[in-house]
């Protein structure tokens, strides 16, 4: 799987891919779940292929025991056509080696299902440095803001048009990592490692105060 630059031990990334063509590369909620699956079986040295597994689902998947990471994975949000993931590297060639892992089952998966062949994903996948306390702490809202375009397409121009509303839906997008950022309790939470990046926020509402800030800022400029 290619990449635009090179990753070091300890070095924090945003990833991103898109469906080719700005395709839907998620169809149905067992897609979703089968690449979240993927985000936390493919962090490993070795290769599980999940359909040998006796359970398949997100949940069996989740259930499985492993060692031995290659990433640290501290926010992800998959989106209808694209996904994100913000990542560290914590072993020599680790974040490529995820990468093509979770890309090529993911394609193998839906490609099989809807009896399609070919690429799924554009030719690459997109990497940015995240150098900076700054950079990090913006990737949080950015990753975990995506969603409200699903609910309000048209708020980064006109202005969120129910905050309430935007709010309720982030807080049951079961496809990103925030609701494991506002502490709730569930399975998906074992796919993200939030120490790997400083305490930007002493709790839940230091953090939606922030989001609301990039809310308020995105529509004014």
């Amino acid at each position: 799987m290619a990449r635009n630059i090179d990753f070091s031990i300890g070095e924090n990334y945003h990833l991103y891919g898109r469906g080719t063509d700005k395709r839907k590369i998620f169809l149905k909620k067992d897609d979703y779940e089968r690449f979240i699956s993927l985000l936390y079986i493919c962090n490993n040295k070795d290769t599980v292929h999940i359909s040998n597994l006796r359970d398949s689902t997100l949940e069996g998947v989740l259930n499985l025991k492993k060692e031995d990471d290659i990433v640290k994975i501290s926010a992800y949000c998959l989106m209808p056509n694209h996904f994100h993931v913000l990542v560290q590297e914590i072993r020599e060639g680790g974040v490529s080696k995820f990468m093509q892992k979770m890309m090529t089952g993911y394609t193998m998966f839906f490609n099989k299902k809807y009896e399609r062949t070919g690429s799924l994903f554009e030719s690459s996948f997109k990497s940015i440095h995240a150098n900076d306390d700054n950079h990090l702490k913006y990737l949080l809202a950015y990753i975990h803001l995506n969603p409200v375009k699903m609910v309000d397409p048209h708020w980064k121009e006109n202005g969120i048009s129910n905050k309430d509303k935007v709010d309720d839906f982030l807080k049951q997008y079961k496809y990103s990592s925030f609701i494991d950022y506002l502490g709730l309790e569930r399975k998906e939470g074992l796919i993200i490692d939030k120490n790997v990046l400083p305490e930007y926020f002493d709790d839940t509402l230091e953090l939606r105060k922030y989001l609301d800030f990039w809310l308020s800022y995105c529509t004014k400029v």
